[in-house]
């Protein structure tokens, strides 16, 4: 009886082990299958860098003076030509007052009344002048009378000596009355620009913004003194702005004026789109990286300068790539996975992924063009895949792919 149950026994573990051995029966995946092709992925480089205002300028005071008034304090919105600072005008009006009354004594030495120009007169014209001339011509009709009487030996040697010398003394004094006037023309003429200068001066006691912009910072307030040349305010225009970054060097020859680059702006929800503007003709020697800007459009003052931001610049738009959507790839400890369909059966494939855009992944290792993968991979495993999903255009194509 015990040899029997022994035998017994034998058989059955002899039919459990092959009924073990048996393999198992693969399950069908009703799950959405993607073929892999190549994909438009234009090639980036990416650059971090900061906003800058398009122009930012130190406005200094032309003249020296005190200050009167302080138009605009910091954030104030100034147009082209808004009075900014002035100066306290006193003095400026008494050396205008000056000028004034030194061009009208030199405009009345000659005889020009208010409003004649100075092209107008004529040296010889001029009352001096007449006058000479008129004394010159008495002296030359004396000088032939006594020649007539010396003719006649009615005067004497001495006497008509005496008369052909004050004839060139009056000769003489009618040329230096015309070079007197010719002078005091000239001197008209220093009069004008002196008093185009001290009006110029009582114009520049009122600093005005030169563009349009908002106020950075003011350096005076009223009852300072300021020198020329001596910061009053700084002028910033933010309308565009300029986006300054800077690539490596191994990118540098990529980079030219045109190309198109997207810009994440720290603090700013959506990225904008701008093109390259200027790109620096030497690069930096300690960092050995180049630098360029782009030109942001602000005109409703969104953005401020200063902000941080991160540009992709497109270097090559026609590049392609294998590009998967990101529910196709897995990731867990340190693991990156996609589930490829190999003979219609799911099998793990790992996988080295580059650049991650919006929802898309680039596949750099791991798959090629014409590979089938679970579109989701959270629901992969091993099994087989139900032939209606696998993409048809794919199917024709699994053979030789597998048979490599």
């Amino acid at each position: 009886m015990l040899l029997s149950a022994i035998v017994i026994c034998g058989c059955r573990s002899k039919n459990e082990a092959k009924i073990e051995a048996k393999p198992k029966s693969l399950e069908t995946l009703d799950a959405e299958v993607l073929s892999i092709e190549l994909s438009r992925w234009p090639k980036t480089v990416r650059s971090q860098g900061s906003l800058y205002a398009d122009e930012q300028s130190i406005v200094g005071a032309k003249v020296a003076g005190r200050v009167a008034e302080v138009h605009g304090d910091v954030g104030d919105v100034l147009k082209l030509g808004d009075p900014l600072v002035t100066l306290d005008q006193e003095d400026f009006l008494l050396q205008v007052q000056q000028a004034e009354a030194q061009l009208l004594q030199a405009r009345s030495s000659v005889g020009l009344l208010e409003g004649d120009p100075v092209a107008k007169l004529d040296p010889a014209n001029a009352p001096p002048v007449r006058q000479e001339r008129a004394l010159w011509e008495e002296t030359q009709s004396s000088l032939e009378r006594i020649a007539s009487l010396r003719s006649q030996n009615a005067m004497s040697q001495g006497e008509y000596d005496v008369a052909a010398a004050a004839e060139r003394v009056a000769e003489a004094r009618y040329a230096s009355a015309v070079n007197g006037v010719r002078e005091k023309i000239a001197l008209i003429q220093v009069r004008q620009v002196e008093l185009a200068v001290a009006r110029e001066r009582l114009k520049d006691a009122i600093i005005r913004a030169p563009m349009d912009g908002f106020v950075l910072n003011r350096q005076v307030a009223p009852g300072t003194f300021v020198s020329v040349g001596q910061p009053v305010a700084t002028i910033v225009r933010t309308n565009p702005l300029r986006f300054r970054g800077k690539i490596p060097e191994r990118y540098s020859q990529s980079i030219a004026v045109g190309q198109s680059l997207r810009l994440k702006i720290e603090s700013v929800t959506e990225p904008r789109e701008a093109k390259i503007t200027r790109v620096s003709p030497a690069l930096d020697q300690q960092s050995r990286a180049l630098t360029f800007e782009a030109l942001i459009e602000n005109e409703n003052q969104t953005l401020r300068a200063g902000l941080f931001a991160e540009a992709e610049v497109v270097t090559d738009p026609d590049a392609l790539a294998l590009v998967v959507p990101d529910s196709a790839i897995s990731e867990f400890a340190g693991a990156t996975k996609a589930w490829k369909v190999v003979e219609g059966v799911t099998q793990e494939q790992e996988v080295r992924i580059g650049e991650r855009r919006a929802a898309s992944l680039e596949i750099v290792q791991g798959l090629s063009a014409g590979d089938l993968i679970l579109l989701d991979a959270e629901r992969g495993r091993v099994g087989k895949v139900n032939s209606e999903k696998v993409p048809q255009a794919a199917v024709h194509s699994a053979a030789p792919i597998a048979a490599m």
